[in-house]
């Protein structure tokens, strides 16, 4: 079962899908840590008093309503490796199990889905695997 929440109110929220950012990917064993990754791609980007642009890249999707806000980022994928920012595989897969359902879904708009599945697939591809949703 998928939960895909779209959120409802007397604005239209502007949600959005980050822009397809071909990262380098780490190897394909790295652990995922995402607190850790966190930590360094805020570092990284110099994002640490509130998000950028930079720092919006390790992500695939966020509100637009909040972008000045790190609560309104959602499915990072990528770390800082060696002063790179990087897509993790690992990273990738977490996020494609929860647009799959996993762990409950994710709270983004109906009308984004497709679109954010559209981006993970691109590094699935990148990673010769297919995403969970079209096994």
């Amino acid at each position: 079962m998928h939960t895909f929440n779209a959120r409802r109110s007397g604005h239209a929220a502007r949600m959005s899908v980050t822009a397809f950012q071909d990262l380098p990917l780490a190897d394909r064993d790295r652990k995922w840590d995402g607190g850790a990754a966190e930590k360094r791609v805020r570092k990284w980007a110099g994002a640490e008093e509130a998000p950028n642009q930079k720092y919006r890249d390790a992500h695939v999707w966020y509100d637009g309503d909040k972008k000045d806000n790190f609560t309104g980022y959602k499915l990072l994928i990528a770390d800082v490796i060696g002063g790179t920012l990087k897509a993790v595989p690992r990273g990738v897969m977490a996020a494609g199990a929860i647009m799959d359902g996993a762990r409950g879904g994710i709270d983004v708009p109906h009308s984004d889905v497709d679109r954010v599945k559209s981006h993970l697939a691109k590094y699935y591809r990148k990673m010769d695997e297919s995403p969970p949703w079209e096994r």
